[in-house]
C-alpha cells in the first residue's frame, strides 16, 4: 500500500518535534453484504475503505490523525497534525529505519470471497430460507444475512517495525420465527470463519437453518422458567460469551490500570476454581478472532490469563505494556484506520476438563441446562452481569426434560469462576461475535466445554 521509503520519511516527520513514538497504520478493506427477509432479497451492497491512521506519542499525550489520502503528501499532512496534537515545541531530527518483518499469517484461504459472483452469495441466503421453512408449517418468518471482507493492513512505527497481514472473513446469520399457541418464538444461528468462501463447502448452512427453526419450534411448547438460585449446566460453545463479557474485559490492561476491573492487583492469586484455565488466543486458525498480527504490528499470541485457577497475566497493548515494563501480548486492536488501538480480546476460551458432558447433567438433581446464551451486559468494576437464555431446559433427576421460555441469567463473574465445580471434555467454540468497547467493534471468538456452575440466579416467572 505504501512504499517503505515513504513510511520512513513520514515517521521521521512525525517525531521531529520531540515525540518518543510514532506509528502508521494503513488498511485496504473490501466487503460485501446481502440480506434476505420474508423470502425476498432486500439488498446486496459492496464497499471499499482505504486509508491510514497516524499516532504520535509524547509523554502521556497521544496525538492521532487519519486520512483517506495514501500519497506521501497526504500522510505527511496527517503526521504533522498528529504531532502537533501530541507536542508543543521541542525540535531536532530523528531518522527512522524500518525492518520489514516476514508475513505471519494464521490459516489459509482457498477461495477469496471477492472472486465469487454475487449471485452465488445470494444463493446461500435462499438455501437458508428454504431449509428453515421446510422444518415445519409453524415457521412464519425467516431473516438471514451474509457478509464477507478482505482486509490488508500495514503497520510501521519508529521502533523499526514494519509488518503486514491479510484478514479474510465470511459470515452468515439467521433468525427464524415460529407461531403457535404460545405466540411467536424465535431461533437464532450463525457461522463465521477467517477463511474464504470454501467455508460453505465445509459447513452446511441448511443444517444451521434447520437448527434455528428447531429452536423456535421447541419454544412453542416451553414452560415458564423457574426463578431463584439454581445449579446451571452450560452447553459447550454457548457459554464462552459469558467468560468474554464477565471475565475477559476485566483482564484487559487498560481497564485494570484505570481501576475499572475487579481483577486489579490479583496476579498470582486464586481467582477461579482450580480446574479452570482461561486463554486468549489470536493464533487459532479459522476462528473469528484469529489474526496474524495485531493492529500495532505485534505477532498474535497464545496468552494464558488464568491457569489452574490462578490469575497469571493481563492482556496488553503497546502503551500499557510500555508504561508497566511488560511485553506486548498481541491484543492491540482497532475497528479501522480511523480509530486508535486499545486492549481487546481475540479468541477467549476455557480449556477442557475431564468430565463426560452427560455425567455432568446426571450429577445435577434439579437445575437449568442452557443450550444457548444470548446478549448481555456486565459491570467490569464489580463483575456483575445479566445474560439472556435464548434456549434452555429444565434438569430434573439428572435428566434434561422440558424446554423453558426465555429468561435472564444473573450472577457475578469472579463468583462464577469460583463456583464452576464440573468441567467437561467436549470443548467447542461458539458463534462469531463483535465486541463493543468505547464505541469500537472488532471480531472476536469464544468457547468452552460443557460445565456446571453451582449456583446462578434465574430470572424466571414460574411460581
Amino acid at each position: 500500500m505504501i512504499d517503505q521509503d515513504v513510511l520512513e520519511r513520514v515517521l521521521t516527520a512525525a517525531v521531529r518535534t520531540g515525540a518518543e513514538f510514532a506509528e502508521v497504520y494503513a488498511e485496504d478493506k473490501r466487503s460485501t453484504s446481502a440480506s434476505l427477509d420474508d423470502g425476498r432479497i432486500e439488498q446486496v451492497t459492496s464497499g471499499r475503505d482505504r486509508g491510514a491512521g497516524i499516532r504520535v506519542v509524547r509523554g502521556e499525550t497521544t496525538g492521532f490523525a487519519h486520512t483517506a489520502d495514501l500519497s506521501e503528501r497526504g500522510l505527511l499532512v496527517a503526521a504533522t497534525a498528529a504531532a502537533a496534537a501530541a507536542s508543543r515545541g521541542g525540535g531536532g531530527v530523528r531518522e527512522i529505519a524500518l525492518d520489514r518483518q516476514a508475513d505471519h499469517r494464521v490459516g489459509s484461504v482457498e477461495r477469496y470471497p471477492d472472486d465469487v459472483p454475487k449471485a452465488t452469495k445470494v444463493d446461500v441466503l435462499r438455501r437458508i430460507d428454504d431449509a428453515a421453512r421446510g422444518a415445519g408449517g409453524s415457521i412464519v418468518q425467516v431473516s438471514a444475512g451474509y457478509g464477507d471482507s478482505r482486509k490488508r493492513i500495514l503497520v510501521a512505527n519508529t521502533e523499526g517495525v514494519m509488518a503486514t497481514d491479510e484478514q479474510v472473513r465470511a459470515v452468515v446469520r439467521m433468525s427464524v420465527v415460529a407461531s403457535g399457541d404460545a405466540g411467536m418464538q424465535t431461533g437464532f444461528q450463525s457461522m463465521g470463519r477467517t477463511t474464504g468462501f470454501e467455508m460453505f463447502d465445509e459447513f452446511s448452512v441448511e443444517d444451521l437453518a434447520r437448527d434455528a427453526a428447531r429452536q423456535a419450534l421447541t419454544k412453542l411448547s416451553a414452560r415458564p422458567a423457574p426463578s431463584g438460585a439454581l445449579p446451571v449446566v452450560i452447553k459447550h460453545g454457548t457459554g464462552g460469551v459469558l467468560f468474554h463479557e464477565a471475565c475477559g474485559h476485566g483482564l484487559e490492561a487498560d481497564l485494570v490500570s484505570k481501576g475499572g476491573s475487579v481483577y486489579k492487583g490479583k496476579q498470582g492469586q486464586l481467582v477461579a476454581a482450580p480446574l479452570v484455565t482461561l486463554v486468549d488466543d489470536g493464533t487459532m486458525a479459522g476462528e473469528w478472532g484469529a489474526i496474524g498480527i495485531d493492529d500495532e504490528g505485534h505477532i498474535s499470541q497464545y496468552n494464558v490469563l488464568i491457569e489452574d485457577g490462578v490469575l497469571t497475566d493481563y492482556m496488553w497493548d503497546y502503551l500499557r505494556a510500555r508504561k508497566e515494563g511488560r511485553k506486548q501480548s498481541g491484543n492491540g486492536r482497532r475497528q479501522s484506520y480511523m480509530h486508535l488501538p486499545m486492549v481487546r480480546m481475540t479468541n477467549t476460551y476455557v480449556l477442557n476438563g475431564t468430565e463426560e458432558p452427560d455425567d455432568i447433567v446426571r450429577a445435577t438433581d434439579y437445575g437449568v441446562y442452557v443450550a444457548k446464551l444470548g446478549g448481555g451486559s456486565v459491570n467490569t468494576a464489580s463483575g456483575d452481569f445479566v445474560f439472556g437464555m435464548t434456549e434452555a431446559y429444565l434438569i430434573e433427576n439428572g435428566e434434561i426434560t422440558e424446554p423453558l421460555r426465555e429468561s435472564n441469567l444473573m450472577g457475578n463473574g469472579p463468583q462464577v469462576l469460583r463456583d464452576i465445580d464440573l468441567l467437561g471434555n467436549d470443548f467447542a467454540m461458539g458463534n462469531p461475535g463483535t465486541c463493543g468497547k468505547d464505541g469500537q467493534g472488532v471480531p472476536v471468538g469464544d468457547g468452552q466445554p460443557t460445565l456446571r456452575v453451582k449456583s446462578l440466579t434465574i430470572g424466571g416467572t414460574a411460581a
